[in-house]
């Protein structure tokens, strides 16, 4: 890979992807890292090798790519303040802040810029991320190549026609991860109170979450093939699911996604929009 990469934010999804470029093959000095908190620049170029800076505009010069790795609250201050930077090389810009528009990243950069958005997840930080990625109809092949391989260089992506299921990619894999665990921590918990002892019930919790992530992971995907195979007709795991749909779990977890998707949707109006005027 022999492009010039700049990150806006080296925290953590903003290092995962560093790292992934770095497995790669991609040489440190062929990245550049914008950081404002000096103790991670410091953990970045001693660990990392990559060149670092306090000055964004001193990282984005000359790089090929611009990775906008921010909260989204500061997307329009930060975005805006590269934008003579932008304006002379024409980088992509990739932003993997949640719920900030293209239009709105557009505007900040400056007119012609070529934008995509993307949406990672946390499991990025093992090489094990999950992301979408949208772009306009205009957006050149050249330009769908790059931001695939720096999203893809943490795990796997896939495209999204339309940048509104950006939001519910926010709601499915991007707090995906919080809702396994919550899975597991309550399976873990009434374990315990049906009497095992809580580091036996953990480490089964863990071992079986992982497991049928790679159950998963290396079928066809047929989700419900997989459950139906586990599910032994008038056996136990028949009487839990049973139980879950006596409870309306399905109903439950479309809520919840709901209210996860229409967040991202307020998110985009509070810190794109009214930033922007």
């Amino acid at each position: 890979m022999e492009i010039n990469a700049a990150f806006i934010g080296g925290g953590n999804m903003g290092g995962a992807l560093i790292r992934g470029l770095l497995a790669r093959g991609l040489a440190p000095q062929k990245i550049s890292v914008g950081e404002a908190v000096e103790a991670r620049r410091i953990q970045l170029a001693d660990e990392l090798g990559v060149l670092v800076t306090a000055d964004n505009q001193e990282a984005a010069t000359g790089a090929d790519v611009v990775v906008l790795a921010v909260k989204p609250q500061d997307m329009a201050a930060k975005t805006q303040g590269l934008a003579s930077v932008l304006a002379r090389r024409r980088p992509l810009v990739l932003s993997i802040a949640a719920g900030i528009r293209v239009a709105d990243i557009a505007a900040w950069s400056g007119a012609g810029i070529p934008v995509v958005r993307a949406m990672p997840n946390r499991p990025a930080l093992n090489s094990a991320g999950a992301s979408a990625l949208y772009a306009p109809a205009g957006l050149g092949a050249e330009h769908r190549r790059l931001a695939e391989d720096v999203l893809g260089a943490a795990g796997t992506t896939v495209w999204v026609p339309d940048e509104s299921l950006l939001d519910v990619v926010t709601a499915l894999s991007g707090s995906g991860p919080a809702y396994f665990f919550l899975l597991a921590e309550l399976m873990t918990d009434a374990a315990v109170n049906l009497g095992l002892q809580r580091d036996a019930a953990l480490e089964l919790t863990i071992q079986t979450l992982y497991g049928a992530g790679r159950m998963a992971r290396e079928s066809d995907g047929d989700l419900a093939r997989l459950r139906a195979e586990v599910t032994s007709k008038g056996g136990t795991t028949e009487a839990a699911v049973r139980s879950f749909e006596a409870a309306n779990l399905r109903s439950i977890v479309a809520a919840a996604l709901h209210a996860a998707t229409e967040r991202g949707r307020e998110m985009a109006r509070a810190f794109g929009e009214r930033a922007a005027k």
